[in-house]
């Protein structure tokens, strides 16, 4: 009996519950907005309800709440995410609530020592935040020697480690190549960035040509893949438009790596040369089932520093054909500059911003917001003033000097694709939910629950009017930091922190967007053993003897046992050496044929950092096949 009617009671209180009138009272109500969810297709005007940081209701009834706000004329959107913000300190942050952004995180430079990147920002934060773990970082711990400690070792910093990594004259990370022990070392400080829980893995490899060989960008990838997560990069080439180096070749090769590891990819802000071949090559990858896209900002320049590669004479006038007067702007000059002042920021000042116009983006820029999965991404820099100094919370917006993209992204995109007659529900997939559906796609939950006006999703929301929201933000000084308008009213996880187009102080309800820390890794190392295991067929008598195997062509001098002691004296060819300089150690697994390492011996085909070093006997590899070498020394 009394079972029975406990079980009544129950019934009871949950079809009470399910049967509560419309205007139960809710933490915050939206009243009167165009709901728009680029998921479902779902476009209408109705109430949104939010209750304990979610959405609860989305209804035509009447409803009520602690904080109302009127959307009438308005789009009520899910927030809109960033994955490539490196101006995330208090000012980027509260100026990119402005232009919509409740989820603002950096997949390009990433950070190190992720669990305390993490907890140092916990309950700190006006937006969502997240990261990847960075292999840059990760190259300048093995290359430069950095010890990167803390939890800072990410944007808006990133660039003092860099001018710490040149202070010897030699940019470790970016143009030494590693040999397969440092490659490993990479690849295991990247493996425990995952297991603390980034997101994926980042990489600058468009800033480390030289140094990043093939192989260490592979294995890279495969450390993200082996948790199922996104690589995201700045890739290969870009944005070059001369051959061979164009920039698909760059974006061919992380593509590739992605496809065949069947693991997730995001390719950097694909907005310039090549960018069309790239969209055709991700789209019939998607096709095939990969989790693979891309990202854009809506400006006609980009924005970087004098000491980037991609902007040095070899780059900028030779295979771009650009004059630096015409396209190289100095915010903190409020000007162009000349060749000769250009060399000297790159000489004295390599950390210092620029901004770099790029004529035919005026013509792409449309086309740009009419293609699906092509998410908007701000790539914007650290708020900093005309001399440099970094800028506080309460910082005036006019004082900021850098790339107006760190500022107007997102309203910038609104207005565009207004203007080009994109559907707007196009639009919010490309702000909010192609980034949520990607990243969600790689198991991230928190990710699977944003980007979408739905029930039960988190009340992560942007209010904007359609016709009237836009950027401010110019390449003029004193504009350049100027926040957009249209967007009055955003909330993140339920709490307003925008309201009446004002950021609001000391309001944080920004929440870590990450994987759950791993008791243990994944880390394998590469190793030519494992590599002859699992790719060379056994023979009968074997020829090598694997447990012996010399592979690392930077330990191979005078390597006398194991590999070369299987072959009997009569059958050991004429020995060839090759010596490889430091900083550009090969980076394979193998070595190229004797007589290529022959012909490059002690010269430099060109290359003026190749120094005759330490010799290497390509005849002491064994199992060695003069068809079947892999080429791993300096070009």
């Amino acid at each position: 009996m009394y079972s029975a009617l406990k079980l009544g009671l129950c019934l009871a209180t949950i079809l009470l519950a399910a049967c509560a009138p419309p205007n139960a009272d809710y933490d915050v109500v939206i009243l009167g907005g165009r709901v728009m969810d680029p998921e479902t297709n779902f476009d209408a005007v109705r109430n949104v309800g939010i209750k304990n940081g979610r959405i609860v209701a989305i209804t035509e009834e009447s409803i009520a709440g602690t904080q109302t706000i009127d959307a009438s004329g308005h789009v009520v959107s899910p927030g809109f995410i960033d994955t490539e913000q490196h101006g995330l300190g208090p000012w980027g942050i509260k100026v990119n609530l402005r232009d919509g952004v409740t989820t603002q995180m950096d997949f390009e430079v990433g950070a190190a020592n992720i669990a305390e990147w993490y907890a140092a920002r916990q309950g700190k934060m006006q937006a969502n935040f997240g990261t990847v773990v960075g292999q840059e970082f990760a190259r300048m711990r093995i290359h430069d020697g950095l010890k990167l400690e803390g939890p800072n070792v990410s944007m808006p910093h990133f660039f003092d480690y860099r001018a710490e990594a040149a202070k010897d004259g030699v940019d470790g990370w970016s143009v030494s190549r590693s040999s397969v022990e440092q490659m490993n070392e990479i690849t295991r400080i990247l493996d425990e960035g995952l297991r603390q829980g980034a997101i994926g893995v980042g990489s600058t490899i468009g800033y480390a040509q030289k140094g990043i060989t093939t192989y260490e960008m592979f294995e890279a990838q495969r450390a993200a893949a082996r948790y199922g997560r996104l690589t995201a990069v700045h890739h290969r080439f870009h944005p070059s438009a001369a051959t061979p180096t164009e920039a698909p070749t760059g974006v061919n090769e992380v593509l590739v790596n992605a496809m065949v590891l069947k693991a997730p990819l995001q390719v950097h802000h694909d907005n310039d040369y090549g960018w069309w071949e790239n969209q055709e090559k991700l789209a019939l990858a998607r096709e095939q089932g990969h989790n693979v896209w891309a990202t854009y900002y809506p400006w006609i320049a980009g924005s970087g520093n004098y000491g980037a590669s991609v902007v040095a004479p070899d780059t900028w006038e030779k295979a771009m054909g650009y004059k630096y007067e015409e396209t190289i702007y100095d915010p903190q000059l409020d000007r162009y500059v000349t060749k000769k002042e250009f060399l000297e920021f790159k000489k004295n000042e390599p950390g210092r911003t620029l901004i770099a116009y790029s004529p035919p983006r005026k013509q792409w820029l449309p086309e740009w917001t009419k293609v699906e999965h092509f998410v908007i991404a701000g790539d914007g820099m650290p708020g900093l003033d005309i001399k440099g100094n970094r800028l506080g919370w309460d910082a005036p917006y006019e004082d900021f000097a850098g790339h107006p993209r760190a500022a107007g992204t997102h309203a910038t995109a609104l207005r565009v694709a207004r203007e080009n007659g994109v559907p707007l529900m196009h639009t919010i997939g490309q702000l909010s939910y192609w980034s949520a559906k990607h990243i969600g796609d790689t198991g991230l939950k928190a990710m699977q629950e944003r980007g979408r006006m739905q029930e039960g999703m988190v009340a992560d929301i942007a209010i904007f009017d359609p016709q009237k929201v836009t950027e401010h933000a110019t390449f003029k000084g004193g504009t350049n930091g100027l926040p957009s308008t249209g967007i009055p009213y955003v909330l993140v996880n339920g709490t307003i922190v925008v309201r009446d187009s004002k950021v609001l102080k000391d309001v944080y309800p920004g929440q870590p967007i990450r994987f759950p820390i791993e008791e243990t890794g994944r880390f394998v190392a590469a190793t030519g053993e494992s590599w002859l295991k699992t790719y060379t067929i056994k023979t009968n008598p074997p020829t090598i003897d694997i447990e012996d195997s010399v592979l690392n062509p930077d330990e191979a001098k005078g390597a006398t046992t194991g590999a070369q002691s299987s072959l009997a004296p009569e059958t050991r060819p004429e020995q060839h050496k090759v010596t490889i300089a430091k900083g550009e150690s090969a980076g394979g697994l193998f070595v190229r044929e004797p007589e290529a390492l022959a012909e490059i011996a002690g010269h430099s085909h060109g290359d003026d950092d190749f120094r005759p070093h330490e010799p290497i006997d390509a005849h002491s590899i064994p199992g060695r096949r003069d068809d079947q070498f892999a080429m791993t020394a300096t070009d």
